[in-house]
C-alpha cells in the first residue's frame, strides 16, 4: 500500500537551515530507496511563497499564504510503499522531524482511472506507464 507521510514543523525551525535541511534527514531517503519503500519526496518552500485558491460559484478566489494559521506548517512529504500501517509508522519514526515536529501518515486511495507517472529522462517529460 502507498502511504503519504506529511511532515509538519514550526517553520521558524527551518529558517536559516538552507541546504542543511535535506542533509539532516540522516540518510532516510537513501535507506528507503535501498529497501524499495521510497516512491517520492520533497521539501516545501516557506509558507510566504504559498498561494491558496478556492473556486466559489464559478469565481476563483486567490489568497497569498497558507489556508490556515497553525503552530506547525506542512514542510514536506514522503510517499512510501509499506506493507501496512505499522511499517509506515516505523518509517515515519525514522524521520528526524518526528523528534520535534510531527509526521501525519495517510494511506492513498487507489484511483483506477489514473496511471502512475514515470519520468522519461531521455525526453525530459513525464509519461504514463503502460
Amino acid at each position: 500500500m502507498t502511504y503519504m507521510l506529511l511532515v509538519y514543523l514550526e517553520e521558524c525551525r527551518m529558517v536559516g537551515m538552507g541546504d542543511a535541511a535535506p542533509k539532516g534527514c540522516d540518510g532516510l531517503a537513501e535507506r528507503l530507496m535501498d529497501s524499495g519503500n521510497y516512491v517520492s519526496g520533497g521539501i516545501l518552500q516557506p509558507t510566504l511563497t504559498a498561494t491558496t485558491l478556492r473556486v466559489r460559484e464559478g469565481q476563483r478566489m486567490i489568497t497569498d499564504g497558507p489556508f490556515a494559521e497553525t503552530r506547525e506548517q506542512l514542510a514536506g512529504f514522503l510517499l512510501v510503499e509499506a506493507e501496512d500501517l505499522d511499517v509506515a509508522m516505523s518509517i515515519a519514526a525514522e524521520h528526524p522531524v518526528a523528534q520535534f515536529g510531527s509526521i501525519e501518515i495517510r494511506p492513498l486511495r487507489e484511483v483506477p482511472l489514473l496511471k502512475p507517472m514515470t519520468h522519461d529522462h531521455s525526453e525530459g517529460d513525464s509519461v504514463a506507464k503502460a
